[in-house]
């Protein structure tokens, strides 16, 4: 049987070089494919996100969604929100199912939900 070893999902785009500084903005280091595509890549640690420059892309009926674990959910919305990004905010709150959560829909309607675990939760245990 394989065995996955990583995962990046592919995000819809209307223009490439406005969501590379956009999620450059965001903190992750950006880099645009050498090819002939419009394409390129968002890093952050271990986490990646791809970038597609899709023409025919409409952000209002785009159902992307991506979650992100972070070490603080209140400090990436912080970042984020002054960071002057576009799109919508949702700000951090506690979950049922233990975690400090948020959200933020990007000007091509990408939902990225992100969020830290709270104290006590078993997941802060591994």
């Amino acid at each position: 049987m394989t065995t996955f070893t990583d995962v990046a999902p592919i995000l819809p785009v209307r223009d490439l070089a406005g969501a590379l500084d956009r999620y450059s903005r965001m903190g992750f280091t950006t880099t645009r494919y050498a090819g002939p595509d419009a394409y390129g890549y968002a890093r952050s640690g271990d986490v990646q996100l791809h970038l597609a420059q899709s023409d025919a892309h409409e952000p209002l009926t785009s159902s992307v969604m991506v979650y992100l674990y972070v070490d603080d959910a209140d400090a990436v919305h912080a970042a984020w929100s002054v960071a002057d990004l576009g799109g919508h905010h949702h700000p951090p709150h506690d979950t049922d199912y233990g975690l400090r959560e948020a959200s933020y829909v990007d000007p091509d309607g990408n939902l990225l939900r992100y969020g830290s675990w709270l104290p006590g939760h078993p997941a802060t245990d591994a």
